[in-house]
């Protein structure tokens, strides 16, 4: 059933794709926490 195995594919692409941009969001999170931690000595 090679129908089967195309959908698994995609499946696994897609979860693979939503981890992806999990991994991005966070690391964009991380980013701009830093980014505000060393803005404060600067504005006080």
């Amino acid at each position: 059933m090679p129908n089967a195995r195309r959908a698994r594919a995609i499946a696994i692409a897609k979860a693979d794709d939503r981890a992806k941009l999990v991994r991005y969001s966070l690391l964009m999170i991380a980013v701009g926490t830093t980014a505000a931690l060393l803005a404060v000595p600067v504005l006080f």
